[in-house]
């Protein structure tokens, strides 16, 4: 008890509603091909076993994976592999876009036999609210009525509706497609546009990720970044993953290759002195039951208790070491604040 209230969990009293917005991982992982998929579990487990938590998702993927004419069978793969995951894994599924022949039988069989064990659903080239419904009313009908949906924002109409979309409440995080927005423009927007260079230089891409990055966060949903495509090039890769994090926004990033996952995590994790520095004002500021406090010489109350929070959430996602004093709370449920 702190007076007479029970301790409230941060996450709850800090974020309120939109607490869920921010837990997801910071790196989300794609592969499609059977043994790269199997692969990338097992990765995900031993992951989890070094950092203490699970610190990227797994998606398994129909859309780019599943061969022409074999999509049923790679749904029920991706159906086997979800349900073999390990109780604590974090495994999602892309499935084909909503005006494809499989959408339909994808989520039926994806959704409505592994739904309860995945952490989202991910469909792509969304254009509008509209397919957003459509893949809503897919999900229901299978019964994964609570299954969260992320999205891929793939084209300059997409981009121009991305505020309604992330306004939808199922819609727990919108992901910027880089090279069909890219293509999406007939030739305007130079293949290099496409390069880790060129994807945060030419003024057409760097204002739709900042548009979708603000959208998201308008919504309390998670804005996620694309792939780099020079993978074996992991200083470009740190690079463009510091860039997203630190300057357009983003707090999650793709990965197409085992080795990018390393990356992400390093470029999206505080420092250990901004993990220090958070940990020991959010223990001020439960002491003193959320009232404005001052430390190292300046007044704080809930809007920066709010900030060093989401740090803290940060590094836990990254896969840091916590001070005791707050890996407590990352035990804990959050309970519902006033």
């Amino acid at each position: 008890m702190v007076g007479n209230r029970a301790v409230t969990h941060p996450r709850s009293i800090l974020l309120g509603s939109q607490a869920g917005a921010f837990a997801l991982p910071v790196c989300d992982h794609y592969s499609g091909v059977e043994a790269r998929m199997r692969k990338s579990l097992a990765l995900q487990a031993e992951m989890a076993e070094e950092f203490g938590t699970c610190v990227f998702d797994v998606t398994l993927d129909c859309e780019d994976g599943a061969p022409v004419g074999g999509e049923a069978e790679h749904a029920r793969l991706v159906v086997e592999l979800a349900l073999a995951a390990a109780p604590q894994a974090r495994v999602a599924a892309r499935v084909h876009p909503v005006d494809h022949p499989a959408f339909d039988a994808d989520v039926a069989t994806i959704a409505g036999r592994a739904g309860h064990r995945l952490c989202h659903l991910m469909v792509p080239k969304v254009e509008s609210v509209a397919d957003v419904q459509r893949a809503v009313t897919a999900l229901d009908a299978a019964g994964a009525t609570a299954l969260p949906l992320h999205v891929l924002i793939e084209s300059p109409a997409a981009i121009h509706r991305a505020f309604d979309i992330a306004a939808h409440p199922r819609v727990q995080s919108l992901s910027f497609g880089l090279m069909d927005f890219v293509s999406a423009h007939g030739g305007a927007i130079p293949a290099d546009g496409m390069s880790v260079a060129g994807q945060f230089s030419h003024p057409l891409v760097l204002r739709a990720k900042m548009d979708m990055a603000s959208a998201c966060h308008a919504h309390g949903k998670v804005p996620s970044h694309c792939v780099v495509t020079e993978f074996k090039d992991l200083q470009a890769l740190g690079a463009a993953a510091r860039k997203a994090a630190g300057e357009l926004g983003y707090t999650r990033m793709w990965s197409i290759h085992p080795d990018q996952i390393r990356p992400i995590l390093a470029a999206f994790a505080p420092s250990e002195r901004e993990v220090d520095t958070a940990a020991a004002l959010i223990e001020r500021a439960v002491a003193a039951e959320w009232a404005p406090v001052q430390f190292e010489g300046r007044l704080h109350d809930r809007a920066s208790y709010r900030y060093f929070w989401q740090v803290l959430e940060r590094a836990h996602q990254t896969g840091l070491a916590l001070p005791d004093a707050v890996q407590r709370h990352f035990s804990e449920p959050a309970t519902l604040g006033h």
